[in-house]
Parts: structure tokens; sequence; C-alpha cells
């Protein structure tokens, strides 16, 4: 039975939307609706203008036998610009300072709205292929490295700074959690996780000495992987930041007093 091109047009987009960053040929949506390539390729142009017009992405056509056609979820630099500028504003003069300099993010973090939004931004930098595993330490980078893991559809690990049994052997280095602290910690990953020479991309809620990005980057080395980038929600650092680390936001000012912070835009879209 031949489906109708409205029907084929919400079908097709649905598709894309729950495939991210995943390449089929256009021989699986002839099969499915019936119809002719021609017709598959003109409902194709439809929805890749929706998506660009919507600043939902776009979708890449591969030409070749094992071509097909690809939805990227992306923001365009002037979109990007606009929802970082949305996420200082929801975080800006709040009460979220915490004892020992920490900043409360957990309503961001388990909010499904802003979790998919932050996951495309982080997604937004990187072409497919450039990053072949997410990287992140338990508890609160999880959901972020989650989010950006569905729209750049690769896999994403949890170090953790101790061993379960359920996850066998493991892989576990010592490291400093802040640039001055003196205390070394220990984190784990299992050993069946990165492959050799995978291209990882580091995710954090939190940036305040490196210590913990630095320690997630010689863990990645110990499984003769290489970092792509290192990326934090919010960054709240002194004089020994590490640079190489992309921030969507930075503390600029803390009021002990009234248990607030100013925040400014980080330098995510400037490295």
């Amino acid at each position: 039975m031949k489906v109708r091109r409205s029907t084929r047009l919400v079908d097709m987009t649905i598709y894309f939307l729950k495939n991210p960053n995943t390449t089929t040929p256009l021989s699986y949506f002839t099969d499915k609706f019936k119809a002719a390539k021609s017709s598959i390729s003109e409902d194709l142009a439809i929805i890749k203008n929706s998506f660009e017009e919507t600043n939902m992405g776009s979708l890449i056509t591969y030409a070749g036998a094992r071509g097909g056609v690809q939805y990227q979820p992306y923001y365009h630099k002037a979109q990007l610009e606009k929802e970082i500028l949305a996420l200082k504003d929801e975080i800006n003069g709040s009460e979220r300072l915490l004892p020992g300099g920490y900043i409360f993010t957990s309503d961001l973090l388990g909010d499904p709205n802003w979790l998919k939004r932050i996951g495309r931004i982080i997604a937004s930098k990187y072409s497919p292929g450039e990053v072949d595993a997410i990287l992140t330490i338990a508890t609160k980078g999880v959901p972020l490295a989650q989010s950006a893991a569905y729209n750049l559809n690769v896999p994403f690990y949890i170090v953790r700074k101790s061993t379960k049994v359920t996850e066998g052997s493991t892989v576990s280095i010592n490291y400093l959690p802040w640039s001055s602290a003196e205390q070394v910690e220990r984190m784990t990953l299992t050993r069946n996780t990165l492959k050799p020479e995978s291209k990882v991309l580091i995710i954090d809620d939190f940036l305040r000495g490196g210590g913990t990005i630095m320690g997630m980057e010689r863990m990645a080395e110990e499984f003769n992987c290489v970092v792509v980038d290192s990326i934090v929600l919010l960054e709240h650092t002194g004089e020994d930041t590490n640079t190489k680390t992309k921030s969507l936001l930075k503390v600029t000012d803390v009021n002990k007093e009234n248990e607030t912070i100013k925040v400014d835009v980080g330098n995510f879209l400037s490295l």
C-alpha cells in the first residue's frame, strides 16, 4: 500500500530525531514506504530545509554504495550563542553557592529540557567521526555525558571512585582532585570499555582546579586513547586553570553572605 507524502514526512522526521548521527541507506525508506528514490529524495530535501530553518541541525547525504543520509543535530553559531546566554540567565544571580566553594546545579542536571539543550550545545562543536567515545566521572557529569553521547551517537563511559564487583577487571590511577589538594584519591574504569586509539571527549559538570579532568586525561592515556577535548558546564577556578578545558559558563563573582553567584559566558565558543 502506497503511503501518502504527509505521512512519509512525519514518519521520516521522527525516525531521524530518534536516530541522530546514524547513516541510513535510501533503500531503507524506499522499501519501507514503497516509494521511488526520486520521491524519497524530495522528501529528504523538505525535511532538511525544515531542520535548518528551525535550528535543529541538518541532513547530510553521502554518495556511493555505502552511502545514505544522516541527521546531524546541532545549533548554528547564532543559535548556539543564544542557548548559552539563556543558560547563563538561568544560573546568574541565583542562590547556588554551597560549602566548599561548590555550585548547586542538580536542578539543571535533572531537567530533561535543559539536558537536551546542553547535549546539543556540546554536540554542535563536533563533526561526525571527530569523537568515538565520551568519558565522564560519577556522578553529576553522567547526565551531561549521556545527553551529548545521544546527540553524537557514541558510547559514554563512567569513571568511578571505587571498584564495583559487577564491572569486572578495572584500571585504576591516583589523582589529585584539585590542583592544590594534598589528599590523593583514586579513580577506576572498567577495562572492557575504551578501545585503543579512540578519540575521547571528556565531560564533567564542574571545574575548580582541573585535577579531576587531568585524572580522566591520564585514564584515557592508560587505554592508549587520544583526548579530543574536555568540556565542563561551569568553571570556577583561580590562576591555575586548566586552559585547555572548554567551559559553557564561568563564575565571575561569589557573594558568600547571600550565597549567590554571578556567571558569564565561558570559553566554549572561543576555543
